[in-house]
């Protein structure tokens, strides 16, 4: 039996990110990963999966230290966002420079996050790796604390006073430790890609709304070529099928319509992949010896790219818990001291994702009055520098911005 005082179950962004805000605590701490090696850095190409991060995870990542490692690969900052309606003529335009900020946002491969976080952990004095194994067995907490067993494919067993689920949104933590969730399928599937457009894409996210789903284009720039963009196209998964089988010549005349050309013609389409998409909400994010974050707690549609931020903002929060706890000698894993963290973060995941479902459901309306109304509230939102600076400090992460 190894003791420790806590266990991360899952070494992906957010799972390292909660491993090296803890780096200068004398806590000891286990990182469970399946995954036998790293994923490697391959500058030539572009990798499929593809997070919108806001300013509040930049600062985050930076805090730790790893934002500084991201640049040295490849960070895609944007200053630039137009949406608009593929049933009506309204669209909304929103430019950093009117909201006074430098930035609205950065598109980063999710490898490359992960790389910057792996080389900031990886001299961690109080980090201990156990890799290519996955847990599976875990006992009932042993008394108020918290404490739990967890048994490893490998043999191996681990005592710890708190688990942490950071294994994604099929998180074996999570079911083992029979959280209750309330979830439902979209019907959606996600198609994911890069391109190589006509257009420059101006250093501007694009998206459009149809009643199928959201197509959005997402600026990259590879080897300083700003005619690269990663593609999530939201569609029904007959459709996305469809285009999977698609061959190349024909799939980017495809997207090309899709996306009324707004770009140009679409040159060049790389390796696609498809991911269904699923709203989940755990009930509740704590149990003794147990705590959920990232997607093993909460899964949203990804119209607006808020996902991973989220999960971000449960590190920075779920950071602070145990930091305070450890400093006041309290049982890392007691409801008393877990309970804040599900209070400080439930309630905003809950908001977020309550305003992605309604804009889904606004745009996925097809009646006259609806599609009227619709187009008329962008038009009014695009004509208000107040409204607009509002909505991008909602997406930015940060508090109301002030006029520029």
């Amino acid at each position: 039996m190894q003791q420790f005082d806590l266990v991360i179950v899952g070494g992906g962004m957010t799972g390292l990110a909660l491993a090296a805000g803890l780096a200068d605590t004398p806590l000891q701490i286990a990182i469970i990963e399946a995954a036998e090696q790293p994923p490697a850095w391959q500058p030539e190409k572009m990798e499929i999966r593809v997070s919108a991060l806001s300013e509040a995870s930049k600062q985050l990542l930076d805090k730790l230290g790893a934002w500084e490692e991201m640049l040295k690969l490849r960070v895609n900052p944007y200053q630039g966002m137009v949406v608009w309606d593929s049933e009506g003529t309204a669209e909304v335009a929103f430019n950093a420079r009117e909201a006074g900020v430098k930035d609205l946002g950065y598109l980063v491969e999710n490898s490359v996050t992960q790389l910057g976080l792996l080389e900031v952990v990886k001299q961690q004095a109080n980090l201990h790796w156990f890799r290519g194994v996955k847990p599976v067995a875990m006992s009932e907490p042993v008394d108020g604390t918290g404490q739990r067993e967890l048994t490893l494919s490998g043999g191996e067993k681990l005592q710890a006073g708190l688990m942490v689920a950071a294994d994604g949104a099929h998180s074996w933590l999570r079911q083992q430790g029979d959280f209750a969730t309330r979830e439902w399928d979209y019907n959606h599937h996600a198609l994911v890609t890069s391109v190589r457009t006509e257009k420059s894409h101006e250093n501007a996210a694009w998206q459009r709304f149809h009643a199928s789903g959201p197509l959005a284009f997402l600026p990259l720039n590879r080897d300083g070529d700003d005619h690269w963009c990663s593609i999530v196209w939201s569609t029904s998964p007959e459709q996305a099928a469809e285009l999977l089988a698609l061959d190349e010549k024909t799939f980017n005349q495809r997207l090309t319509s899709a996306f009324e050309g707004r770009l140009g013609k679409v040159l060049v389409s790389e390796e696609r992949g498809v991911y269904p998409l699923r709203q989940r909400h755990a009930v509740d994010y704590v149990k003794p010896g147990l705590a959920l974050m990232g997607d093993a707690a909460h899964t949203i549609h990804p119209l607006a790219g808020q996902g991973v931020n989220l999960g971000f903002l449960d590190v920075a929060t779920l950071t602070q818990v145990v930091h305070q706890a450890a400093q006041k000698r309290q049982p890392l894993g007691s409801l008393s001291v877990l309970k804040a963290y599900q209070h400080k973060r439930k309630p905003d995941n809950l908001a977020m994702m309550a305003l992605m479902e309604s804009f889904k459901r606004l745009f996925a309306t097809r009646a006259l009055p609806v599609l009227l109304l619709r187009n008329l509230g962008m038009k009014m939102v695009n004509s208000q520098p107040w409204v607009k600076r509002q909505l991008i400090a909602q997406a930015l992460g940060v508090r109301a911005l002030a006029k520029p």
